[in-house]
């Protein structure tokens, strides 16, 4: 499996997971997540599936601080239907990285239900963001917007992405529209990582009205 060479290169996050801790399954419950396990749970790398990283990982670390994060301890909120646009997409993304999931999570272990994760992600939220996580413990929470054209296309695409997306792409056409395309990618995973008029986080005083 090759990916394309600048993956290594993304932030990494770094999560504790009490379930994981609990079942052994890692030393401590720490879990490191990289950009790699994000395409290989989508299939594929896009601007889609890079902000929605981007955006899980500062909205994380706008919550804790210096703190490890809870994975399995974060309601995540999406703002549209999960049947709207890429809303699906970014949603997988987020339960990835912190383990909230909708109707069809893991239901917890025993009469409590310790460590569940159903019903901890839910859709058409009122805000005003993309998504918005808040953590189950303190109540904290951070609405997070993204503006991908802030990283626009390089200029090349406009007249080859008509083409591949029509399938009329010769081959070299079509891998150079391939190589743009995670160009694109890598500007906003590592150029523009930390660039706050990519990712915009807000405050959120969460009400359960």
């Amino acid at each position: 499996m090759t990916f394309p060479s600048f993956l290594p290169e993304a932030p990494r996050l770094r999560l504790r997971d009490p379930l994981a801790a609990f079942l052994g399954s890692a030393t401590d419950g720490v879990l490191e997540y990289r950009y790699e396990d994000a395409v290989r749970l989508a299939g594929h790398s896009c601007p889609a599936v890079a902000g929605a990283y981007l955006m899980i990982s500062h909205g994380l670390d706008y919550l804790y601080d210096e703190e490890l994060p809870e994975r399995g301890g974060i309601d995540v909120f999406m703002r549209d239907g999960r049947e709207h646009g890429t809303t699906g997409v970014l949603a997988s993304i987020a339960t990835l990285l912190t383990g909230a999931a909708a109707e069809t999570g893991f239901q917890g272990i025993g009469p409590a239900h310790r460590f569940a994760r159903r019903g901890l992600l839910s859709f058409e939220a009122p805000i005003e963001g993309v998504l918005a996580l808040r953590r189950r413990d303190s109540g904290a929470g951070v609405v997070i917007d993204i503006d991908t054209g802030h990283v626009p296309h390089d200029p090349e695409m406009a007249g080859l992405m008509p083409r591949a997306v029509a399938g009329r792409a010769d081959p070299a056409e079509q891998a150079r529209f391939a190589a743009l395309w995670q160009d694109r990618v890598r500007r906003i995973l590592i150029d523009h990582a930390d660039d706050p008029k990519l990712v915009h986080l807000y405050d959120w005083e969460v009400s359960d009205d």
